[in-house]
C-alpha cells in the first residue's frame, strides 16, 4: 500500500511501501499517512490556509499540470478529498509479479472439408429440399420453393443470396 509523507514545507512524497516511508523519514517530515481517513485525522487541527498551501505546492507541477492553484476551499472535508484525489497521481505503479497462468483451453474446431465439395444438407431439411428443387433440370420458381418450405419470399431470396453458388451445382462427370 502506498504511504505518503508530509513535511513541514507542505511537500507530499509517495512511497510504495510503508517501511520505505519510515526509513526515509528526515528531520522535517511531519507525518505519514496511507488513506484519506488518516489524512483527515492528520489535518483536523490545521488552519484553513494550510490546505491551500499544501494544494498550491503541487498544483501546476508535473504530474499535476492540469490542477490550478486555489485561494481557499469551501470546507475542510472538500479540501481533504481534493488533496487525496490529486496525490493519487503520485502512487507508484505496483510491481508486476507474474502469477503462473494455466494455459487456455482450446476451442473445438470445425472439421475441415474439401474446398470443391459442396456442403451437404441434412436429409429432409428445408435446405435439402430447396437444393434438390434448384438442382432439377427445370429448376424451381420462387413460388414452388415458398410452398414447399413454408418460407416467405424474402427468406427464400436470403437463402439463395447467402449460399455458395457451388451448392446449387452438381458436379459433372466426364467419362
Amino acid at each position: 500500500m502506498t504511504t505518503f509523507t508530509l513535511d513541514n514545507e507542505n511537500i507530499i512524497t509517495a512511497f510504495a511501501e510503508h517501511e520505505d516511508a519510515l526509513n526515509h523519514r528526515i528531520e522535517n517530515t511531519e507525518a505519514t499517512f496511507a488513506s484519506q481517513k488518516e489524512l483527515e485525522r492528520l489535518s483536523q487541527h490545521w488552519p484553513s490556509d494550510r490546505f491551500v498551501e499544501v494544494w498550491n505546492c503541487f498544483a501546476g507541477v508535473v504530474p499535476f499540470s492540469d490542477l490550478k492553484p486555489v485561494k481557499k476551499f469551501t470546507d475542510r472535508k472538500t479540501a481533504v478529498a481534493r488533496i487525496w484525489k490529486a496525490i493519487q497521481a503520485l502512487t507508484p505503479a505496483p510491481a508486476q509479479h507474474a502469477a503462473p497462468v494455466a494455459p487456455k483451453k482450446t476451442k473445438a474446431t470445425k472439421v475441415a472439408r474439401a474446398k470443391d465439395a459442396a456442403p451437404a444438407a441434412r436429409q429432409g431439411s428445408k435446405k435439402a429440399i430447396v437444393l434438390d428443387m434448384i438442382r432439377r433440370p427445370e429448376g424451381a420458381s420462387l413460388q414452388e420453393i415458398m410452398s414447399a418450405t413454408g418460407w416467405q419470399s424474402h427468406s427464400v431470396r436470403g437463402f439463395i443470396s447467402g449460399s455458395d453458388p457451388a451448392t446449387f451445382c452438381t458436379p459433372l462427370l466426364h467419362g
